[in-house]
């Protein structure tokens, strides 16, 4: 047992020590000094620590953009950016981002509804050479009778503008909500781009404050960091005795990829330092290399890490420091078992000479030795075979592809988990079919459980590697590509994936309440019927994350297979865009694609399927279906072998022309006087949507600006928005045809009943066209 124990120990000990050193480094790295400037140049600004490329007064600093101001006329010394007024008050080097306090946008009025002098500020920012960073700040605005708007710029492209804004309204403070800002007294934008450079932020209100003067006389917005800010019941008394809030700033060294930047006679990461990505920008940062620390921007590069000043990681051995690690010498009499244990030599030569003290013994353990030696041998031939085997597969599943692939795009891909094949078998217990959670035409999807109990999706192409197909090869690939710039809280994230394996896999974050497809028609799920608020959330939510495919990704992105079966629903019922084997990319220089055409009947874009021309606005079709079935509870298409095709949409669009036909059609169970003015809204922006020529069609930002707006305005207590039909209400979300125009305005567009038959005969040529477009 002492035997046991021991070997147990030494079997230990290396692990452990290896941990501790790991911790010492860390904690050296950690804990040193503070980054330094350069020789001769001030470090300091009060509390600010100013690191180089940042730098205080002439030839201090890297660029321009870098140049630091201290102001020692207060107390402390406060520093600012260039020689402007913005407030900064912290430099990540490690992270690439800037704190600086940013105004709070304010609009106040006095009891008679006129506007206060010098109490409506207008926040402004302007910080060339930076951008505001989309993952760390939100956009947030309080009041009860509040609209405010952000306009901003996009870094390095002035003609280009973002806009965007929300709307709060409320009649008592009792009924604001403090656990959200859902409109009711605080509203919030839920994600910005990336990218943007200068912003503005402006306030108005609709009757000047008079109706809630007595508990509400101003309304604010900031655009500043996330965490902090937390809306309560104390944030009306907080705005009124506070004018600045932290905002976050990206930064990166110029506009090139560290491929490039390499090449470059001015690269900026010094000696023992390696370049790196930053996820939200198209630069790249520095960093030291493991074993050093410092400042990897500094003329004087990286300094080694002294393993050995603090502690002797050597157990028997003397430690010796070298650049970037340590090495071990052992004492005399001793011998190494790995880099930081030395034993005794003399002990193992005895062991050894006593296992040859007779003849028999020392026969049987020959024998022995040659059996391991053996057994040895053929579990590295077999293992050889197997490595082999995988990199065979490794090519045929597309793995030199994706490298092309990867090596050709242009911006940075957030680091995947690779999976092993043995891994993924253990997760779904060997592909078991009780493990099966949904089928579609490029694979099928499991649910895997890995060992640190994390629940995952696992999707199997259903092509194998002995039969490859390039066609199938290159769909997965490009969901790999695909989902690999993409960064929404509304889109599936892709966890990792495994090519060694036979087939491709895929490992996605697992969504456990099914998809939209099963909870309007009753397929799988016993949940109850969604209402129309709920219904509302989904088609706003989706919409907004194709509008980020569109516009806020580095390359354009056209999911083309948008319908309910590829929209999941998480627990919170949230939506989750998904599959993304048939999407394609749109470089900049161009606004269409030809393709094969590929998608799902009923859902596909007639232009496309008569032109093969791929255009964003073919999302914006198959998304006006996915409203229509919102609306109207039915498939987008039924089968029926004795009646044929019945296309319900075709019917549901001819409704449209006569308001009191409307009804007939709309899902009973979401349907009531409360709603039925948004519900007509939302059916006007469906007929907009499936209109027959895509440049009629509006934008997915238009559709997911459009649909937030009537989500907030639905979500006031008096529940009425007749009255919001106004031109407050196109000033936010843009102008739009109004009730009293819709059956002018169908009649305009297609000529009365022409819209139903094309819309129907669109439909019957994707019955007709599918089986041969696209191979399916």
């Amino acid at each position: 047992m002492v035997a046991l124990s021991y070997a147990l120990l030494l079997q230990l000990l290396p692990i452990v020590l290896q941990l501790t050193i790991l911790l010492m480094t860390f904690s050296c790295t950690t804990s040193g000094a503070a980054p330094p400037a350069l020789d001769g140049c001030r470090d300091r600004c009060g509390n600010l620590t100013i690191p180089y490329p940042f730098g205080i007064g002439d030839s201090c600093y890297l660029e321009e953009r870098f140049n630091v101001t201290c102001d020692d006329s207060t107390t402390p010394p406060k520093a600012y950016l260039g020689t402007g007024t913005l407030n900064l008050t912290e430099i990540s080097l490690f992270d690439g981002e800037l704190q600086v306090l940013q105004y709070v946008a304010k609009d106040c009025y006095d009891q008679h509804g006129s506007q206060r002098f010098g109490d409506s500020i207008v926040a402004s920012l302007e910080v060339s050479g930076f951008t505001i960073s989309d993952t760390k700040n939100k956009f947030t605005a309080i009041g009860c009778d509040t609209y405010a708007i952000v306009r901003g710029n996009y870094y390095n492209q002035t003609d280009e503008m973002y806009t965007t804004g929300c709307m709060s309204l409320c009649n008592r403070f009792e009924d604001i909500d403090f656990d959200s800002c859902s409109g009711i007294g605080c509203c919030q934008i839920s994600s910005l781009p990336s990218g943007l450079e200068n912003i503005s932020v402006s306030l108005d209100s609709y009757s000047n404050h008079s109706k809630v003067w007595s508990f509400n006389p101003c309304s604010y917005a900031i655009l500043a960091e996330e965490s902090q800010f937390k809306f309560s019941n104390a944030s009306f008394q907080e705005f009124q005795n506070r004018a600045e809030f932290p905002l976050v700033l990206d930064w990166t060294m110029g506009n090139f990829s560290c491929d490039e930047a390499r090449k470059l006679k001015d690269y900026a990461c010094t000696g023992n330092s390696t370049c790196t990505y930053k996820n939200t920008s198209s630069g790249y940062l520095c960093q030291c290399l493991d074993g050093f620390e410092g400042n990897p921007y500094h003329p004087q590069g990286c300094r080694d890490i002294d393993e050995c000043k603090y502690s002797n990681p050597c157990i028997n051995g003397i430690c010796n420091n070298i650049a970037g690690g340590f090495n071990c010498s052992c004492q005399k009499g001793y011998v190494p078992t790995n880099k930081t244990i030395c034993e005794k030599a003399s002990s193992r030569d005895g062991t050894s000479r006593a296992l040859f003290l007779f003849n028999p013994l020392g026969v049987s353990t020959v024998l022995v030795a040659l059996l391991a030696m053996s057994l040895m041998l053929c579990w590295g031939i077999r293992k050889r075979k197997l490595i082999k085997l995988k990199e065979k597969f490794f090519e045929q599943n597309g793995g030199l592809m994706l490298q092309q692939r990867l090596s050709s795009e242009k911006g940075p891909f957030e680091t995947t988990k690779i999976f092993t094949a043995e891994e993924l078998e253990k997760a779904t217990n060997n592909y078991h079919e009780s493990r099966i959670i949904g089928e579609g035409g490029y694979g099928t999807v499991y649910k895997g459980i890995l060992p640190n109990n994390k629940v995952v999706a696992i999707k199997k192409s259903k092509f194998g590697a002995q039969i490859v197909q390039t066609e199938q090869t290159e769909q997965f690939i490009n969901e790999v590509i695909v989902l690999m710039q993409i960064n929404h809280r509304n889109v599936v994230r892709l966890l990792g994936c495994c090519l060694e394996a036979e087939v491709p896999l895929l490992v996605y974050e697992f969504i456990p309440n099914g998809t939209l497809f099963q909870h309007l028609h009753n397929k799988g799920t016993e949940a109850p019927s969604l209402s129309w608020e709920l219904r509302l959330k989904i088609a706003a939510e989706n919409a907004g994350a194709l509008s980020y495919l569109h516009y806020e990704t580095n390359t354009p992105i056209v999911h083309r297979d948008v319908k309910t079966m590829n929209i999941l629903l998480d627990e919170n019922y949230t939506t989750k865009v998904s599959d993304f084997g048939t999407s394609r990319l749109i470089p900049q220089d161009q606004d269409q694609l030809s393709t094969l055409v590929q998608g799902t009947v009923g859902y596909l874009d007639p232009e496309y399927l008569q032109s093969s021309q791929l255009t964003e606005k073919s999302d914006v079709y198959s998304f006006g279906v996915v409203l229509g079935e919102l609306l109207t509870g039915k498939k987008a298409f039924i089968f029926d072998k004795s009646k044929g095709v019945s296309h319900v949409l075709s019917m549901f669009l001819l409704s449209l022309k006569e308001d009191d036909q409307l009804h007939k059609f709309i899902n009973d169970e979401i349907l009531n006087d409360r709603n039925m003015e948004v519900i007509k809204e939302v059916a006007n922006l469906t007929k907009r949507c499936l209109r027959i020529r895509g440049d009629e069609r509006p934008t997915m930002k238009e559709v997911a600006m459009e649909l937030e707006g009537l989500r907030a305005m639905s979500k006031h207590p008096w529940g009425n928005v007749d009255h919001l039909h106004t031109e407050e209400t196109e000033y936010l979300l843009g102008a739009r045809p109004s009730i009293s125009t819709f059956n002018s305005s169908f009649d305009l567009e297609c000529g009365s009943n022409s819209t139903t038959t094309a819309v129907y005969e669109s439909m019957q040529n994707q019955l007709i066209l599918m089986p041969y477009g696209n191979g399916r």
